[in-house]
């Protein structure tokens, strides 16, 4: 668990210090996410960061059934669950009306999680919002998974390059590839796979292929 606990605190910290260099004007942009404001994706990914925490105080499954790659499904996000998490986001964006509480709260979130993560025992399993029983470790893994893609979302809508660490990079592939080698022959660095396999840069039908071979796919991303 401990690496995906750096990757998290890392990208976690590095958004926090990007939020407290925005203005006003930033939260207003639009973002790759539609109907999605930076405010309202902000308000995302801090819930989901923070998620961890409440899940942590709950009474804990008798054992894991799903892994990091498994929670992502579409079959999970049907459109009434889909209506409320875009609902859901903008309604706590409403709670938060300047970008110094957006960067409070999200910095509370984060370390909500992280301080629940360092006293929980070896072993914990937790129970997702989709009903799912997972380990701590693989849960946070998609928590790393979701602050690393929407911080590409967050970076392209405020006109900024990635700020995505290294450490966060290589456990949202290791979460897409399902630990396989992404094929060398299609000479894609981290952030491009990032964008690639899930849906932020359009697939090829020779990419497509080479993903396919290599056992890799799409994820389907709702928090």
């Amino acid at each position: 668990m401990e690496p995906a606990r750096a990757a998290f605190r890392d990208e976690c910290a590095r958004l926090e210090r990007v939020l407290h260099g925005l203005d006003e004007a930033a939260l207003d942009r639009p973002t790759p996410c539609p109907p999605w404001l930076v405010r309202d994706l902000l308000a995302h990914v801090g819930t989901g960061a923070g998620r961890l925490a409440g899940m942590l105080a709950e009474p804990a499954p008798p054992r894991a059934e799903v892994d990091a790659a498994g929670y992502f499904g579409a079959a999970k996000f049907s459109p009434p669950v889909d209506r409320e998490r875009i609902d859901g986001a903008r309604r706590a964006a409403r709670e938060l009306p300047d970008v110094t509480e957006v960067a409070r709260e999200f910095g509370r979130a984060w370390r909500a999680t992280d301080t629940a993560v360092a006293d929980a025992p070896v072993g914990r399993v937790v129970r997702t919002r989709h009903g799912d029983a997972m380990a701590v470790g693989e849960f946070l893994r998609t928590r790393v998974v979701e602050v690393a893609v929407h911080g590409l979302d967050l970076a392209d809508a405020l006109d900024r390059s990635p700020w995505t660490t290294p450490a966060a990079a290589a456990v949202v592939v290791d979460v897409l590839t399902g630990g396989r080698p992404v094929p060398a022959r299609l000479g894609w660095d981290a952030l491009t796979v990032l964008r690639k396999a899930t849906g932020r840069l359009p697939v090829t039908d020779a990419e497509r292929t080479a993903l396919a071979e290599a056992g890799i796919r799409r994820l389907a991303f709702g928090g």
